[in-house]
């Protein structure tokens, strides 16, 4: 089901995801004016469960977004397929176009379209992804427990990602593969926990019967193993925004790229609020719908303000 676009709105939110249908839902009940606009293409998609969401653990993230939308509706708010190709802004608020060549003006822009995951080039991991290869203890660590556990070291965060694993089974391998292997005090702190380094590119991931089977490594060495997790690096979903002069920045943490955005959400455009993983790429999705929700209210109050302003003007 899909709403009829309309031509103008307090709200446009790009992205249907936990942050935009959160932020929506807030925004369609103070009576904002609010269309999402989804392009249908969500992050967590291959994944079985949403975990770690009170009350909601292990619902499918897509009867997740389905009971999402519905809420959004029940208030007047509206959700639209499509994908924004482009915003431009003047003194009025922003020009949103949409693939296909249909516009719709918004007074603000709530920014929550997310990242997509990069992952290393080795084949297996991507047609595993969100099965038996994972990246989160949180999301997916409960799932993996007590398993033969593999981490493929991507970046600086592996020796913490192993350790993060280390806390669910007692068999974890951290493979070095295009990394140098740990030294130091990472190399002293996965001995004390157990964990084996494996030097050596990996080559690919053995699939026996639809599951993990095992590593193997360029030399033709196959380790053993039942789950990878892997860091993949995150890329924002915003070349929309270029017109804006609004592009992603290298994320503090090495993970990839995001949208710079305050604690409140809000961008270095003025009327433009980012919410989710588009600005914050390690949020769960307890946290960016709750992020949403704050970017709602502070962009009702900055409507309110301006508001407020018109309306004292014929008094001065």
């Amino acid at each position: 089901m899909s709403d009829l676009l309309r031509d103008e709105y307090d709200v446009v939110v790009a992205g249907g995801g936990a942050a935009g249908l959160n932020g929506a839902l807030m925004l369609a009940r103070v009576r904002r004016s609010v269309v999402v606009i989804d392009a249908g293409a969500p992050r967590n998609a291959p994944a079985e469960g949403v975990h770690g969401l009170l009350a909601r653990d292990g619902i499918s993230p897509a009867e997740l977004l389905e009971r999402g939308r519905a809420e959004v509706r029940r208030y007047g708010g509206q959700v639209v397929q499509g994908e924004i190709t482009a915003a431009a802004g003047d003194s009025g608020g922003f020009t949103v176009t949409l693939a296909g060549g249909a516009t719709v003006r918004a007074r603000r822009l709530l920014v929550t379209t997310g990242v997509v995951d990069e992952l290393p080039d080795v084949p297996g991991l991507r047609e595993r992804w969100g099965r038996d290869v994972v990246h989160c203890p949180y999301c997916h660590g409960w799932e993996v427990r007590d398993q033969a556990i593999g981490v493929l070291a991507t970046g600086p965060m592996a020796v913490h990602q192993a350790l993060l694993f280390r806390q669910l089974s007692d068999d974890v391998v951290l493979f070095s593969h295009t990394m140098p292997p740990p030294s130091g005090e990472d190399a002293a702190g996965l001995a004390a926990r157990g964990v084996r380094v494996i030097d050596g590119e990996v080559a690919s991931l053995v699939i026996t019967e639809d599951r993990i089977a095992g590593v193997r490594l360029a030399d033709g060495t196959t380790i053993a193993r039942q789950a990878m997790a892997v860091a993949s690096r995150m890329t924002a979903r915003a070349a929309f925004l270029d017109g804006l002069g609004l592009r992603p920045a290298e994320h503090p943490a090495g993970v990839g790229e995001h949208i710079p955005a305050d604690a409140a959400g809000r961008t270095s455009v003025p009327g433009v609020w980012a919410a989710g993983n588009v600005t914050d790429p390690m949020a769960q999705v307890g946290a960016s719908a709750a992020a949403g929700a704050a970017a709602a209210a502070q962009i009702n109050a900055d409507l309110i303000a301006e508001e407020t302003r018109a309306a004292a003007e014929p008094a001065a």
